[in-house]
């Protein structure tokens, strides 16, 4: 009879001294993205329903949150906007006194280190909810894909100009990361990097986010622009399109079913990949947290240490804050 010998795995897994020492991964505050939500008003703090202990908040409220953000370690920001009134063009998306652009110059004065990106799209601004310009066609209504391109780079020279560390366009239109990096660079703001939403799926996970910024389409869908969620090398094709135009920073959107994208995209592009832990994944966790089906914090450092494992340099998630809190706690 043959025998093997018998392989020690667990040697290493003995205690939590030994597990730490020899981990492969290790999350860090330095990881971490909290996006915010800005609203007009003064005073102004509501809380999401379907995302609990998530706020739409006004600028002075959000200035107060980013301030305890950059205490925590946290080193950005992502902001989205909800405007004082929507139209079919998303006018206030590029207006030089829209909420975003009030939001970023009250950042950058109370918060300066703090990095600030912004995101560039028309949905929370157009009255149809749709990313661009909606034109009629004969067989109904379709997202223009070359009219919208103006607006996104006016709407990203105008959150530069208010002073936006990085820009990140996530409308999904092709061309628009040449046409941003060309307004961009035409104008004086050639420092300012683009983080593109590359990879952004049309997904089933945006849910509760729609509620947050009041984006959701009042008539068809996003999947002419957003990507097909089955398609692999659909995505890394749109990864390469968009560095090749000029992107700085690449994004996979979800995250937590899209870990294979992340990981293949770490192996093929050499730039910094960030990855969105999205409204749904986030409302899923709260929601069984509630019912007392998960236990919070472990499935939490769990899933963000997953999608670091994937590949992702950058995290965009709802859970920033507590995990800084932990992480300064151990």
């Amino acid at each position: 009879m043959v025998t093997f010998p018998i392989v020690r795995m667990r040697r290493l897994r003995r205690t939590e001294t030994l597990r730490q020492m020899v981990r492969e991964t290790t999350l860090t505050v330095h990881d971490l993205i909290y996006p915010m939500f800005v609203v007009p008003g003064e005073k102004q703090r509501q809380e999401v329903a379907s995302m609990p202990g998530v706020f739409r908040v006004s600028v002075d409220e959000l200035v107060r949150d980013a301030e305890e953000v950059a205490r925590l370690g946290i080193p950005a920001v992502l902001l989205f906007g909800i405007p004082e009134r929507k139209d079919e063009w998303g006018s206030e998306a590029y207006d030089e006194n829209g909420i975003i652009q009030r939001a970023v110059r009250a950042l950058k004065r109370a918060v300066p280190d703090l990095v600030v990106i912004t995101d560039v799209c028309l949905c929370e601004y157009t009255s149809h909810g749709h990313c661009g310009v909606v034109r009629e066609t004969p067989s109904g209504f379709e997202v223009d894909n070359d009219a919208t391109l103006e607006l996104l780079a006016k709407t990203a020279v105008s959150q530069a100009a208010a002073g936006a560390d990085i820009v990140a366009p996530s409308d999904m239109m092709d061309g628009r990361i040449k046409v941003i990096r060309e307004a961009l660079d035409e104008n004086g703001f050639a420092h300012v990097p683009i983080l593109s939403y590359a990879a952004k799926m049309a997904s089933a996970f945006y849910g509760p986010f729609r509620e947050a910024a009041e984006s959701a389409p009042k008539f068809g869908d996003r999947r002419s622009y957003q990507m097909d969620f089955a398609n692999k090398r659909e995505a890394l094709r749109e990864i390469a399109l968009d560095l090749e135009e000029g992107a700085d920073m690449v994004m996979v959107k979800p995250a937590l079913a899209y870990l294979d994208i992340i990981a293949l995209a770490r192996e093929r592009f050499e730039v910094p990949i960030a990855a969105y832990n999205v409204s749904g994944e986030y409302a899923m966790v709260k929601a069984a947290a509630k019912m007392g089906w998960l236990d919070e914090e472990r499935i939490v450092w769990e899933i963000l240490t997953a999608i670091k494992r994937a590949g992702a340099d950058l995290i965009i998630t709802y859970f920033a804050k507590e995990v800084a809190q932990r992480l300064r706690a151990q």
